[in-house]
Formats: C-alpha cells, sequence, structure tokens
C-alpha cells in the first residue's frame, strides 16, 4: 500500500478551514485516502470530523495511505496540499 509522511505546514495544523480544504480534496480522489498521526490509529482522510479528532497541529507529521489505481497520484496531490500553509492562501485570496 502507498503511503507518504508529510509535514503539516498550516498555522494552524489541520483545525478549521484547512480541514475543510483537505477533506474536500480528499473526497474528489479516485481512491479511498487515509491519515494518521504517530499516536492515531488511521482515519478517513474525506472525514472532517475525523481529521478534527486527530488534532493535528503546525509542524506534525502525519502519514497518508490509499490503495489502488490512482493511489499515488492522490498521495502527491494530498501531499502536496498539506505542504502549503493554507490558512495564509486562504487569508490572501
Amino acid at each position: 500500500m502507498p503511503a507518504r509522511t508529510v509535514t503539516v505546514a498550516s498555522s494552524s495544523g489541520l483545525h478549521a478551514r484547512p480541514a475543510a480544504i483537505f477533506s474536500q480534496a480528499a473526497s474528489e480522489q479516485s481512491v479511498a485516502v487515509t491519515i494518521e498521526t504517530g499516536s492515531s490509529a488511521p482515519v478517513k482522510a474525506s472525514s472532517i470530523l475525523m481529521l478534527l479528532t486527530l488534532n493535528v497541529g503546525h509542524g506534525d507529521e502525519v502519514t497518508l495511505r490509499a490503495e489502488g489505481e490512482g493511489a499515488e497520484e492522490a498521495l502527491e496531490t494530498l501531499a502536496a496540499l498539506l505542504e502549503r500553509n493554507l490558512d495564509e492562501e486562504f487569508q490572501n485570496s
């Protein structure tokens, strides 16, 4: 199963707007994606409620996993999103 470990760049971590943006992007992927921290079980990346339960902060590492056709592309897309400061981008738009 392909996996990608990423450091979360958003200043608020995966809370509020960044979590909403990320879960929406995850739901648009052709494969199911999970996300986990070193101390948590994997949860559906497309579920904003499950994302919020992870309590991911700025600079925390998360691991994304997906399986099936299109998994690598989905992980690449979502990893790139987490590596951006979505809080700052939202304020500047």
